[in-house]
């Protein structure tokens, strides 16, 4: 079981929106030296929607060929159509994916039963570790804890990631989870809660920016160490809000810039930070200690 802070890796972008490899690389070793449990690529903080299939597995392929084994990499293979994401988890395994990260089909708003067959074809077709992903927010889909518990029983969906923040629905998939079935968070502002609960992780964000720190607070909150769990996340709390206050991952993107690792790219129809929400998100930056005045 891969546990800890698992970043839900940004794809660099040149100006004209093609992908920046180079800048690739220094976020992949960004997260080697900061002690980031798990990579998740292609993800929606990766702009999955807007990569086409090729860019998506040649994503997929070269942040597996760059992590080398040092640390497991997740493929964010979802889609709204039940043979693309078989197509797309196909090809992460044979890259040489871990496990791969699948959201719920979106737009459609498929029914419980529809979700459940959904995700059993997949398990069912390609075999290697599968992490349902769950963020109604974004999908106008939201997979409800008995259709998650029916697909837990399936040997290779492993987890999920529980992207509602609500630790109410958290407690109770903790509860009802077999043994072996990781609940991951995929909300920064309640993961800390989240793993105290009982939770195996944070596919985060935040971490992106702050890999160590949100590595150290998982660390200490799967130790059920609380008080310095909660110590450490105010450093960052703010950085929970600042980095959502336009879609993500446009707020991310603009910070990592901020911090030297990639350019501003953004492909459309995202657009980069607004001009009036990037100084308080430099604050923000400054006041987790991430750059300089």
């Amino acid at each position: 079981m891969i546990t800890g802070s698992l970043v839900a890796l940004v794809t660099p972008m040149e100006a004209n929106g093609d992908i920046d490899w180079n800048s690739l690389d220094k976020v992949v070793d960004f997260h080697l030296a900061e002690g980031t449990s798990a990579i998740v690529a292609v993800g929606t903080t990766g702009e999955s929607a807007t990569l086409d299939c090729d860019e998506h597995c040649r994503v997929i392929k070269y942040v597996v060929d760059r992590v080398a084994g040092r640390i497991p990499v997740i493929a964010g293979t979802g889609a709204n159509s039940t043979r693309e994401a078989i197509e797309l988890t196909a090809a992460a395994k044979e890259m040489g994916a871990d496990a791969c990260l699948l959201v719920t089909p979106y737009y459609n708003k498929p029914t419980q039963e529809g979700l459940y067959q959904h995700y059993r074809t997949l398990a069912e077709t390609v075999d290697i570790p599968q992490i349902l992903y769950n963020v109604p927010g974004r999908t106008a889909c939201d997979m409800l804890p008995d259709t998650v518990m029916r697909l837990a029983e399936i040997d290779n969906i492993v987890g999920i990631k529980e992207a509602t923040g609500d630790l109410v629905r958290a407690q109770e998939l903790i509860e009802r989870a077999p043994e072996g079935f990781a609940i991951y968070s995929g909300d920064d502002a309640t993961a800390m809660g989240l793993i105290l609960l009982g939770g195996q992780g944070n596919i985060s964000v935040t971490a992106n920016v702050a890999p160590r720190v949100m590595a150290e607070i998982c660390a200490l909150a799967l130790d059920g160490k609380g008080e310095e769990a909660r110590k450490l996340n105010e450093t960052v709390a703010h950085l929970h809000k600042e980095l959502f206050v336009e879609a993500n991952p446009i707020p991310v993107k603009w910070a990592l810039h901020q911090m030297g690792y990639c350019s501003t790219g953004i492909r459309l129809p995202l657009t980069p930070l607004s001009e009036p929400l990037r100084e308080p998100l430099r604050q923000g930056l400054i006041r987790a200690g991430l750059i300089a005045e």
